[in-house]
């Protein structure tokens, strides 16, 4: 079973969404955040770091764990981590996503074509605390 990670970067009220791009193979032209595919030997921490400094050229400073799903077909299960500081601006590197954007996260969950319905209860989570 493979493990993803997602970051969830928090600046104020507002979270970074990433949109995947249309040529993407798995979830094309959807919503979701940035992250990626926990490579052997790697803590999900460590992927995490990796990964958000390869799409957005930041380097996660500050995290915590949020919430995790196994997806339907049972092959993959994400986790989400909200971080809260990081250096750098992020920045839409690479090909995998069309378009970075900052949201609100009150009524983040109402955007059109997110990945997964679940990221209406991390958006809520995000909101609570």
């Amino acid at each position: 079973m493979r493990n993803i990670v997602n970051g969830l970067l928090i600046k104020g009220q507002k979270v970074l969404v990433a949109h995947r791009s249309e040529d993407r193979r798995s979830y094309p032209d959807t919503w979701s955040f940035p992250g990626g595919h926990v490579e052997e030997g790697e803590t999900f921490e460590e992927a995490l770091v990796r990964e958000l400094a390869e799409e957005i050229g930041v380097s996660a400073t500050s995290w915590r764990s949020l919430d995790h799903f196994r997806y339907v077909n049972g092959e993959a299960t994400f986790h989400f981590y909200a971080v809260d500081e990081w250096d750098g601006e992020p920045t839409n590197l690479g090909q995998e996503h069309s378009e970075i954007r900052w949201v609100d996260l009150v009524g983040a969950h109402k955007m059109p074509k997110l990945t997964f319905p679940i990221y209406a209860n991390i958006f809520f989570e995000l909101d609570s605390t």
